[in-house]
This record gives structure tokens, sequence and C-alpha cells, in this order.
């Protein structure tokens, strides 16, 4: 942050004026002196007349020509006046005094100091005009430096409070980033950032600067918030004492700064700032920070209801993935009931046809011939229910694993569609059930798409492990479609299916199509990483789902 100009950067600007100039301003000043208590109680009367407050009073009356020529009078150098002219410059602008009212200020003293110090002749009066003009060249010269200073300091400090407040990663983080900036401004030994705790009637540190690290929990009551609802510059003993929520402060500083973090007219959080003397803010300071703590509040409105937004996120991803499980379940159950009850009993309705058609006497062909219809319909409905079975809860995934799964999917494929499949599996090793469940889903969606609606001549499947993570790739040269379109329709389930799963695991999907003459096709790209916790919890390859599927309902 910048730092006020120094004594060096003074001395320098004092040596533009020459010897000559010097000499001018003593004689300037010794004609000054007689009659400077009472030109300076005129000036005073006048700055009041024109509404001035006495601070800024003050700060007037300590940068004019008079000021100079008494401290010219002291024999002091000059580069003491104009660092007198910094400081009460930096004053001003904290005062909000505008540069044409200094000018005009500066004007007034002059002319009442007109009369009083007439010089004796014409050319001397040339001369000293000559001076005090030349005196007017530095004094705004530095005040000029003085406004720079105090404006650039504010602007760094809003651009500080900007960058931490973006920067942070959590609440705390964003509140301990702001009192540390804000702090910084003040010049502060110690700050606390309170916030309210109205559930419980207590003030929680969130945030310190300079103190020693310890749990902070102040009891309020709604005296004390609302008196805390308004901006306060007070001393840590006395009466406000009660307004100083760190009680140590007390003992070991003089003076404290209290910002309120207002929100509907009533005290939402308060930042305090402590220091070792007596320290009366000015008013740009107190609307610096006034403006810092509307940034502050803010802030963790937007903190707290991005954290919420983070938790039901987080809520309807746990719920998803219940859901994922329970239509995995649901997906076994059916598929135990279809070879339980439906395949049994389709098995023994063919069995029982097939031995009425045998004891049917030769003479009754037509029979014969109804009776072999129908169990040809049953044999049909055993092979749909034996893909059923198959598409529910495929029992080569459970015993033999994903690669052996996408090569069954890759001849399904083309059974269904008439197509050349390339397949392409990589050596996977043992994978995560979550991980095999949701990879092989995918191309099982990839898979049904291509043959329902591609017209693809040419298929390719890529599964490969590498770096933790499972990558997998289904491409086809069919029509291809327009993916923005069918990932913002209502009824493309498939699509928004294979992408929840994916997120779910953390991965990454990738899905490019082309239409067109030429260069039309489909490319689905999975990453789907393999976590050490899902490897721990997988089990086994195991016969005990198979067990329950015989041979005669098994798909090959």
């Amino acid at each position: 942050m910048p730092q006020p100009i120094g004594t060096l950067a003074l001395q320098e600007t004092a040596n533009l004026l020459s010897d000559q100039l010097r000499v001018r301003l003593e004689r300037m000043a010794a004609l000054l002196r007689p009659c400077l208590d009472r030109v300076e109680r005129r000036f005073r009367r006048r700055l009041e007349e024109l509404g001035y407050a006495r601070l800024e009073r003050s700060a007037l009356s300590a940068i004019t020509t008079g000021a100079a020529a008494r401290l010219i009078a002291q024999g002091r150098p000059l580069a003491d006046f104009l660092e007198q002219v910094e400081y009460n410059g930096r004053r001003l602008a904290k005062l909000n005094v505008a540069p044409g009212a200094v000018i005009q200020a500066l004007g007034a003293f002059d002319e009442l100091a007109a009369a009083p110090a007439k010089p004796g002749s014409a050319a001397e009066e040339t001369d000293l005009d000559w001076a005090r003009r030349q005196l007017h060249f530095v004094i705004l010269l530095a005040l000029q430096r003085a406004y720079h200073r105090v404006r650039e300091t504010e602007a760094q400090t809003f651009y500080e409070l900007f960058r931490a407040q973006s920067e942070a990663a959590s609440l705390q983080e964003l509140l301990a980033a702001s009192l540390r900036v804000l702090a910084g401004f003040c010049g502060a030994a110690e700050a606390h950032l309170f916030l309210l705790d109205r559930e419980q009637a207590l003030w929680r540190s969130w945030a310190d600067v300079g103190a020693r690290k310890r749990p902070w929990a102040m009891p309020t009551s709604s005296s004390l918030a609302r008196r805390l609802a308004r901006p306060r510059s007070l001393a840590t003993r006395g009466r406000s004492a009660g307004l100083v929520l760190d009680a140590t402060w007390q003992q070991r500083f003089a003076w404290a700064w209290s910002v309120p973090l207002v929100q509907e007219g009533a005290a939402a959080g308060v930042m305090q700032f402590a220091f070792t003397k007596p320290y009366h803010w000015l008013p740009r300071e107190r609307e610096l920070l006034e403006a810092a703590a509307e940034r502050c509040l803010a802030a963790v409105e937007r903190a707290r209801l991005l954290e919420e937004l983070a938790e039901r996120e987080r809520q309807v991803r746990r719920l998803a993935k219940h859901m994922l499980h329970v239509e995995e379940v649901e997906r076994r159950r059916i598929s135990r009931e279809l070879h339980d009850e439906t395949g049994q009993s389709l098995l023994y309705i063919r069995l029982q046809l097939e031995m009425l058609e045998k004891e049917l006497p030769e003479e009754a062909a037509a029979w014969r011939a109804r009776l072999a219809e129908i169990r040809a319909v049953a044999e049909s409905t055993i092979l749909e229910t034996r893909r059923l079975i198959g598409a529910l809860s495929p029992a080569v995934l459970e015993q033999l694993g994903l690669a052996a799964a996408i090569r069954q999917l890759a001849a399904r494929l083309r059974q269904r569609h008439p197509c050349k499949v390339r397949v392409e599996v990589g050596e996977l090793g043992r994978l995560p059930r979550t991980v095999e469940t949701v990879a092989y889903r995918l191309v099982q969606e990839c898979t049904n798409n291509i043959a329902r609606h591609s017209r693809a001549s040419e298929v390719k499947i890529s599964v490969h492990s590498a770096d933790q993570s499972l990558r997998l790739s289904v491409e086809d040269d069919g029509i291809g479609f327009c993916v923005r379109q069918a990932l913002a329709g209502q009824q493309t389930y498939g699509l928004a299916g294979m992408r929840e799963r994916v997120a779910l695991l953390g991965g990454k999907l990738e899905i490019e199509s082309r239409r067109g003459a030429g260069a039309s096709g489909t490319r689905v790209r999975a990453v789907l990483p393999i976590r050490e916790e899902s490897l721990a919890n997988h089990r086994d390859w195991t016969i005990a789902a198979a067990a329950r599927v015989p041979r005669e309902l098994e798909d090959d």
C-alpha cells in the first residue's frame, strides 16, 4: 500500500526554491509576524462562517502562507512546512474537502493578510507577490501529492479487498483476508470480525488480525446489538468499554473503531480495530470501512448461499447415486423374477407342447402343425426372455468381468444390426463394481442407440485402463445427430442417464456427432476414475448370481 511522501521528497520539493526566493519569504514572514495571530483568528472565523467544521478549520489553517511564515520566522527549513502541508492535505482529503475549496481558502487568507502586512514600496510588493505565488505553487504541488496518495490508497484497498474475496476458497478464508486488508488500511494493531449467532445470542469471531489465537464467543443482548448497529470511534475504557467485544483491549489499547455489518437495519456482524493511541477516524476512512463492510456482508451472504447450494447439490447427488443403486437392485430383482417365474413357466410350456406334439397320432397332422406353431412362439418368447435377463442383470459381467461383457454387447449388436464391430479391450485387471457397472451401461446404451438409429456400417468399441482411470470410447460412421438438441430435449433419457452416471463417479463424458455427406458419425468418450476406496469395497467375481440362471436361459 502506498506510503505518505517522505522527508527526502519534501526536501527535494523545497530545493526548487532559489536562495533569492527564500530571502523574500523571510521578508514576508517578518512583515506578517506582528499581525499573524490576528489574521489567523479572522481567517478561522471566516472559515466557520463558510460552514467548515473544527477539524477542517485546523487543517486549512496549517497550510496557509501564514503557517509557512510562522515556521520560517522560527528558523525552521521549508521542508518542515511542506511536510506539514502533506500531513494536513491527507487529512483534508479524508475530510472530503474538495481541492477547489482548499484553493479558495488559501486565497481568502492572503486577502485577509494583504492589508496588515503591506510592504514599504511598490517594488518590494511586487517581489513579495512573486514569492507568494511561488509558495502557492509548491503548496499546491504538495497538496496534489497528498490527495493523490489518499485516493490511490483507497483504490488499492478496494482492489486488494476484491482480490481477497474473489480468491478465497471458503467463508472463513474470505473473512480473514478481508479483515487483513482493512486492518492494513487503518494501521490497526489488532482487529476482529464477529458474526452474530441470533439463535444462541452470541457474537462469534470468524477472523482476527494480530490477536492471540483462541476461540471467541461473546454473549450479546438486544441492547448491545442495537448499539453496535452503527459505526463508532470510541475509547476502550470508560462508558464505551462495553461496546468493545474483546475485553482484553481495555488493558492493552486506548482506542477502537467499530464498523457494523448491517442487514435489514440490524447488525449481522461487526468489525473492530484496536489502536495504541487515541485515533479519531475521518469521514473518508469511515465511508471506506462502511463500504467494505457492505461488501463483506454481501460476500458472506453469497458464500452462505453457495454453501447451501453445494450442500443441496451433494444431497441430490447422493439421492441420484442411491437411485442408480436402487435401479441396479431392481434390475436384478426383475431378472430373478423373470427367471424364477416367467422363464420356468415358459420352459414348462415348451416341454409340454413338445410332448403333446409327439403323443398325437399320425392322422392328427393338423393339430401337430398348430402345436408346432405354438411351440415356436414359446421358443421365441424364451429367447426374448433370455435377452431381457441378460440386459437387466448380465451374468457375464458378474462372472467374467467387464471385458467379456463388452464383447457380449458387441456380439448382440452384430445380431441386431448388420454392421462390422471392432472391439479393443486392454488389460483391465480388477475394477470396482460401480465402475464396471457404469462402463457397461454406457456401452450398452451406445450399442442400443446404434442399433436403433445410427444406420452405421462400422462400429469401434475401445476400453483401456491407465493412470487410475478407465477410458472407453464408442465410435460409429452412422448418420449422426445434433448433440445440443438431443441433450436439451425432454425425452432424451438415455443421454441424460449416461451423463448422470459418469458425473456421479466424478468422471468426464464427451459426445461428438456430425451430420452430412462424407462427415457423419458419432463418438462417445468417457473417463471414469478408479478410486482406492471403491476397490476396497469390490468383491471377487462370484458365480452365485449365475447359479440362479440355468443354461437354458443364459445368453451366449
